[in-house]
């Protein structure tokens, strides 16, 4: 698999703000690891990621079972190193450019 990159990151419970499903309701945080291969490509991936996260489009709340939570956004991330692109993980030969349009 060789060197791996596995941006980590812990959203703790907080306050929706306005834009939210339901703004000034406390939500559920969580962790949420993502993969990417540690070659060029996936540097310049994270990088982009990383912007994406500065501009909130990594997470979006969703009510679940009557509560607010934390959940993926709309940018597809990689969450394993197995199981294939079904399984958000790798192998996925096209994940790199499909993600890099997205963002």
């Amino acid at each position: 698999r060789g060197k791996a990159l596995q941006p980590l990151f812990k959203m703790s419970y907080s306050c929706s703000k306005v834009g939210d499903p339901h703004p000034g309701h406390p939500y559920k945080g969580g962790n949420f690891c993502a993969f990417l291969p540690g070659n060029t490509e996936g540097v310049n991936i994270a990088k982009l990621l990383k912007r994406a996260f500065e501009c909130g489009l990594t997470f979006q709340i969703k009510s679940c079972n009557g509560e607010e939570r934390i959940t993926w956004g709309p940018i597809p991330h990689k969450t394993s190193w197995d199981g294939g692109k079904a399984r958000n993980g790798y192998p996925d030969a096209q994940y790199l450019h499909e993600v890099g349009t997205v963002l």
